[in-house]
Order: structure tokens, then C-alpha cells, then sequence
């Protein structure tokens, strides 16, 4: 009921023009979202550098239903990657190919991606392609491997889950090709013949496929904000002799602000995944919507961060 109610609610266009012009609904959204244009993203990664943190850069869209739209996404994201070059921004970029127009054609789809690519290698940047629910997760794989990572092997990474049954296997073939991996847990509503019901099982399997990536793989990023699965990261390269310039940790921005601090504090590194754009309402229903436990763990961390944050207050006033 909630599930459908959240994307209700994602889907109306009024109430969508009233969320996105009011200051308090605004303001509840810039926790988890860089504003709305180029600028603002810019602005807030530098604030993250300034931490010593790294970025990936997403613009908020995904799904289009023709070419323009299409076409106009690909050439904001042009807009972007010069943006980052040009303020010499520590950030790649994340791209959804259902926003640079897969669900309309596959060749459209790789003609936007290869000028995007393009762009990107010619700056010396990364672009990482975005992993969307399970019904897109052998298209874009398939894709990667056939039409981009050929051409673009050092531009161009992939995105796994490891609440994907699928997801052990995929890890095998991407330490093969030896591509770059994003691994996190996933935040689509999954059926059980294709993903663990069981968070236990979710997060065996991520600690499994981390570790691999880890040892074997091509500098993975460890998306996570689950404090035991970053102990056991941690853990696994001191006792395997894992070099901290192998892999980085990434997390959400706004979320566990308290832990990206840490990490950087500790010399670990660390990309924070920024997204901006217009449709900030519909993306943050919609993420609600696919897993409205999401509406808890949102919530449940800022509330253990702003804790960590007064107790943290109270020991430097003792």
C-alpha cells in the first residue's frame, strides 16, 4: 500500500510543480540532492574535494520516451564532463542507458554513449554506467561488453548488485575482462527467483563478491554505508595486503555523513554518488517506492548521525 501510494504520488505532475517551488520541501531535498543544475552539482563537489572526497556526477532522469529527450540528456551530460574538466573537479560521471534512450533503440542509445565516452576519454575522465532493476540487468551488461568497453576499456565501468542471484557470476566475467565494478546492494523491490529475499543472504553475497573484487579485480568501488561490511573491508586489505590505492569506498550523498567523514579522516578513499536535476521529486518517490525500507534507513541514519554528531559535540565540551 505504501509501495503504491509513493508512486502515486511520483507520477503527479501538480504536485510535483508545488513540491519542487516550495522552500521547506526544497530544503528537505538538497540533504540528498545537489540542486538542480550543472553549477550546483559543481558547487557541491567542490565541497567534497575540499574533504577529500571524490565524486560521481548523476543527472536525475531515466526512462525517456523519445529522441529529443534523449539527445538533450546526452548533451547535458557533454555539458558536465567539460564542467568537471574545466574546474578540475576530483568526479566521473553516472549514466542511466535507459536516460540516453536504450528502451527507444540500442543504436541510438550507443551514438549518445560514444559521444559521451568520447568527451570523457579525451578529458582523461571515467563514466560509469548505472545498473537499473532486474529487467535491464542482461541488456546493459550486454551492451557494455559488446558495443562500449571494446572501444573504451580504461572510460567506461558497470555497475553490480548483490542482491541479484546473477550477481556472483557477473563478478567472475567482469575480474575477466578486467573492467572496473560498482558493487552495491540494490535498492529495486526484486521477485525472489531473481534476487535474495533475506538481507542476511544480500549481504553474504556482497561480502563474497567484494572480497573478489578486492584480490582480483580492477579498482572496485565498495558502495555501502553498512558499518560491519566496511569493519571487514577494512579488515580483508590489512590482512591480505590490499593496498588502499586498490579499491575506494563509495556511499550516498547526504547519507552517513558521519562515516564519509571518517573514512576520509583515516585515509581511505572515498566517492560520494551526487545526483542533481530537475526531476529531484520523481527520483527521490520513485527510490522510496522500489524499497520503502529505504524510507526507514533514510531515516534511521540521519538520526544516528546527528546522535554521533552531539556526542561528538558533548566530549570536545568536557
Amino acid at each position: 500500500m505504501l509501495r503504491n501510494s509513493l508512486l502515486y504520488l511520483s507520477r503527479q505532475p501538480q504536485l510535483f510543480r508545488f513540491v519542487r517551488n516550495n522552500r521547506f520541501a526544497k530544503a528537505m531535498a538538497s540533504r540528498f540532492v545537489a540542486g538542480e543544475t550543472v553549477e550546483s552539482a559543481v558547487a557541491a563537489v567542490q565541497r567534497l574535494n575540499a574533504q577529500g572526497i571524490g565524486a560521481s556526477l548523476d543527472l536525475l532522469g531515466e526512462s525517456v520516451t523519445n529522441e529529443t529527450e534523449a539527445r538533450a540528456a546526452g548533451a547535458e551530460y557533454l555539458r558536465l564532463i567539460d564542467a568537471i574538466a574545466m574546474n578540475k573537479l576530483d568526479a566521473n560521471v553516472s549514466v542511466k542507458l535507459t536516460a540516453m534512450g536504450q528502451d527507444i533503440s540500442d543504436d541510438l542509445c550507443e551514438e549518445i554513449m560514444r559521444a559521451i565516452l568520447e568527451r570523457a576519454r579525451q578529458h582523461g575522465g571515467f563514466v560509469r554506467l548505472d545498473m537499473e532493476g532486474s529487467a535491464y540487468t542482461a541488456r546493459t551488461l550486454d551492451f557494455f561488453e559488446k558495443r562500449l568497453y571494446p572501444s573504451y576499456p580504461d572510460t567506461v565501468g558497470i555497475v553490480l548488485q548483490s542482491a541479484l542471484r546473477r550477481t556472483w557470476g557477473d563478478v567472475e566475467r567482469a575480474i575477466a575482462l578486467n573492467c572496473r565494478v560498482r558493487l552495491c546492494k540494490g535498492a529495486y523491490l526484486e521477485p525472489a527467483s531473481v534476487a535474495f529475499p533475506d538481507k542476511a543472504d544480500v549481504d553474504r553475497n556482497y561480502v563474497t563478491c567484494m572480497q573478489a573484487l578486492m584480490e582480483r579485480g580492477r579498482y572496485p568501488g565498495l558502495a555501502t554505508h553498512d558499518p560491519e561490511i566496511i569493519s571487514i573491508a577494512k579488515q580483508f586489505s590489512s590482512s591480505h595486503g590490499i593496498e588502499r590505492s586498490r579499491f575506494e569506498f563509495q556511499m550516498l550523498y547526504g547519507v552517513r555523513r558521519d562515516l564519509q567523514d571518517g573514512l576520509a579522516h583515516d585515509g581511505y578513499r572515498l566517492r560520494v554518488y551526487v545526483p542533481f536535476g530537475t526531476q529531484w521529486y520523481p527520483y527521490l518517490m520513485r527510490r522510496l517506492a522500489e524499497r520503502p525500507a529505504n524510507l526507514a534507513f533514510i531515516t534511521g541514519n540521519i538520526v544516528r548521525e546527528f546522535a554521533g554528531r552531539r556526542r561528538a559535540r558533548g566530549r570536545r565540551s568536557a
